[in-house]
């Protein structure tokens, strides 16, 4: 299967990736919308829709896969079938931790980025030194390291600091503030109360991404689905992005192609608004 050149592109370390780059969440059954629609994507995709989505992904010019150690028996699947798409993973420390690690390195992932969710917590716990160790433990596996985050203060801890990293993921929504931070935002309590997305967030995430020449890739742009409502919409959550990153960024999309081609309209928007993006620039914000 021949890798199609006409998709814009990032350098990323050694590789050179698609600046669209295709998500899990659907595929998992995580829709972030109701239990209703997290039932119709796990119906919907069985281990054949799955391989087909990701070799339609890959025929159509997007050549990189961001999803979990849990998901390696699909990625196995695509290498047998010669689809030759590369794996980014998310880890964490656990009692698997190590065999984990392992799978995914002897598999061919070629980053692993500390999974978000702990992440985040772990800043709010105070124990983001634990984070630190196990980037470390992931450089002497020799792939590429990351950290996935929702929230822009941890990236700039991160970026204070000079973490030894190659590249963040960066949720544009601070989608799990606590009751009391949503009630001093907002004067009320929104419901549901985890599932939370400000207008005004992706330019927050936006500003901490320049802030760094490390390559960036922006996940959540569309607000969980949000902003699907219409085709206008998702247009312009591409052009709004690509607008405000730098041109070393990416996008993680998860998309659901059963009743459109959501693979050909999302590079249609990539294609078209890519040039919007500008270099990095220091002190840039």
């Amino acid at each position: 299967m021949v890798e199609r050149s006409d998709v814009p592109q990032m350098s990323f370390g050694p590789y050179t990736l698609s600046r669209l780059i295709a998500g899990s969440n659907p595929l998992n059954g995580g829709s972030h919308l109701s239990t209703f629609v997290n039932k119709q994507m796990r119906r919907y995709f069985t281990d054949e829709n799955v391989l087909a989505h990701l070799q339609d992904c890959y025929k159509q010019g997007i050549n990189a896969w961001q999803s979990v150690s849990g998901n390696l028996h699909w990625y196995r699947m695509l290498k047998e079938q010669n689809t030759p798409i590369k794996f980014i993973s998310l880890g964490h420390e656990s009692a698997k931790g190590p065999e984990m690690l392992g799978q995914l390195i002897s598999a061919g992932a070629i980053a692993i980025a500390h999974h978000g969710e702990r992440t985040d917590q772990a800043y709010k716990n105070g124990t983001l030194s634990n984070v630190r160790e196990y980037c470390r433990k992931l450089r002497d596996s020799g792939v590429m390291v990351g950290v996935s985050t929702h929230m822009p203060a941890v990236m700039e801890q991160i970026l204070e600091q000079d973490w030894d990293v190659d590249f963040f993921m960066c949720c544009v929504y601070e989608r799990h503030r606590s009751r009391q931070q949503l009630l001093e935002l907002l004067g009320d309590i929104p419901l549901p109360l985890n599932e939370v997305y400000l207008e005004n967030d992706p330019l927050r995430m936006f500003a901490m991404m320049r802030r760094t020449e490390k390559p960036c890739l922006a996940f959540k742009i569309l607000a969980a689905g949000r902003l699907c409502e219409t085709q206008e919409s998702v247009e312009q959550a591409f052009r709004g992005t690509l607008a405000q990153i730098k041109t070393n960024d990416g996008i993680i999309i998860g998309m659901y192609p059963e009743f459109e081609n959501q693979v050909e309209l999302n590079l249609q928007y990539l294609r078209r608004y890519s040039s919007l993006s500008q270099p990095y620039q220091k002190n840039q914000q």
